[in-house]
């Protein structure tokens, strides 16, 4: 890894990170399903509806634990595998294949096959790993990470719970899985439109090309505060880990992150209210001394859930970001007309669960900024507003006790359909060839389980 400003810290992240690698080489181990066999817990125990990525109160807990919780059984490996089969069709063909070798129209795919460590390594700690053949893109890579050891302690006679996490994009340890990485849809199609094409920095912008070490602690079973600091892979490290270059963001520097949060659980119902925030400053070149883009995210979240008898159950989740941008790197290249701008995300979506095993979900999105904010595939003149609607139906019918195969393997089948009323700044031309925003409704149907 390439030493610069901070040779020291950024070559133990590296080692760390080496070390994980190597882990995940020697031995193998599972995901969700794991969690349910290292509990002894149903699947359910954790997640709203017997399926990721939402999380009950003792999911909170079991993640915010550092993953380490067991029945007190030994012999069970962190082993799991997950499989995404879908096909994907939009209102209007596309005007060119979405990737080689797909149509215009009417795609079936493997979407990915993963393979996770995700469970106990030791006493108070843990992990959630997950490596990723990418079907659509035909590549296979270190995907989500986050390894955390947790301490659990009292302070006035109050419980608290103290720890750290090594992860490498920024929210993904977030414990109310409430952070855009976790956001509404928990699956979309990448041959479809499943969203705006551009985002805020905390918003998947470093995924995969950033380490990061946060300390965090949960105090009375309420309070909740985080914070740390990232730094870039360079770009041999993200060749060694088949990230690939194309997507390199450049040199991160002063890259820090917080989370405060506020968690309450009634048993029957919970909820949380949560503020957290980003900056980075991003040297597209790697050049010493060349123009930089900064980055100032700001984040607003909350989350209620019914969960009364686990028989009928509601949730409402929303968040809202605003990112302010220092552009002078996108200047320089000509890339951006003003050097300062800005991106405000929205996200509200609910649903609603039946004897956790039927679902229904409607989530709003919107996302609206500048013209020079399209900083994740700019389309030209156009601006990234970027309006619609998503709704999805779906069937979980593992996941539950005495259910068939558990706790080995569970599976969701779910309808999926995205409407939008603006897309990229327009409403009826797109692409200046007549094309509406409307033909990017996308239906997507898909097969998601995990083993």
């Amino acid at each position: 890894m390439t030493m610069s400003r901070h040779p020291r810290w950024r070559f133990w992240l590296a080692q760390a990170a080496g070390l994980l690698v190597t882990l995940t080489a020697a031995s193998p181990s599972h995901a969700v399903p794991s969690y349910a066999r290292q509990t002894g817990q149903d699947c359910v125990a954790c997640h709203v509806g017997g399926f990721g990525p939402q999380l009950t109160p003792y999911g909170v807990k079991f993640k915010l634990g550092g993953y380490a919780d067991t029945d007190g059984q030994g012999g069970k490996l962190p082993l799991s595998g997950m499989l995404v089969a879908s096909m994907t069709r939009t209102a209007k063909d596309q005007a060119e294949p979405p990737v080689d070798g797909a149509k215009l129209n009417n795609n079936k795919t493997l979407d990915e096959a993963s393979l996770f460590i995700a469970g106990r390594l030791a006493d108070q700690l843990g992990t959630f790993t997950q490596i990723t053949y990418d079907g659509v893109g035909k590549t296979s890579s270190l995907d989500q990470m986050d390894v955390r050891f947790a301490h659990s302690t009292s302070l006035d006679g109050k419980d608290l719970t103290l720890g750290v996490s090594l992860n490498n994009n920024p929210g993904v340890q977030d414990p109310f899985n409430t952070m855009p990485v976790w956001g509404y849809p928990y699956v979309a199609s990448a041959l479809g439109f499943s969203g705006p094409e551009t985002g805020t920095l905390i918003n998947g912008g470093l995924e995969q090309h950033v380490l990061g070490l946060t300390g965090y602690g949960f105090y009375d079973n309420q309070w909740y505060a985080e914070l740390g600091a990232y730094r870039d892979l360079s770009r041999t490290m993200q060749e060694r880990m088949s990230l690939g270059t194309a997507d390199d963001p450049g040199r991160v520097s002063n890259a820090g992150y917080w989370r405060l949060a506020w968690f309450q659980d009634h048993h029957s119902r919970a909820y949380s209210l949560g503020l957290f925030g980003f900056n980075a400053g991003i040297q597209p070149d790697r050049q010493p001394g060349g123009p930089r883009n900064q980055y100032h995210d700001v984040g607003i979240d909350g989350q209620y859930q019914f969960l009364g008898t686990r028989e009928h159950m509601f949730t409402l989740q929303g968040s809202y970001i605003w990112e302010r941008q220092n552009r002078d790197a996108m200047v320089a290249a000509g890339e951006a007309d003003h050097a300062h701008g800005f991106l405000r995300e929205t996200r509200v979506n609910a649903s609603y669960n039946y004897q956790q095993t039927y679902g229904l979900s409607l989530g709003r999105f919107a996302t609206t900024g500048d013209r020079d904010s399209l900083l994740y595939g700019s389309n030209g003149a156009m601006v990234p507003n970027t309006r619609g609607t998503v709704f999805q139906a779906d069937w979980t019918p593992w996941g539950k006790e005495d259910s068939w195969l558990a706790p080995w393997a569970n599976l969701r089948l779910g309808l999926q359909y995205t409407a939008y009323n603006q897309y990229n700044g327009a409403f009826r031309n797109v692409d200046g060839n007549g094309r509406k925003a409307s033909d990017n409704n996308t239906l997507f149907l898909f097969a998601w389980t995990s083993f």
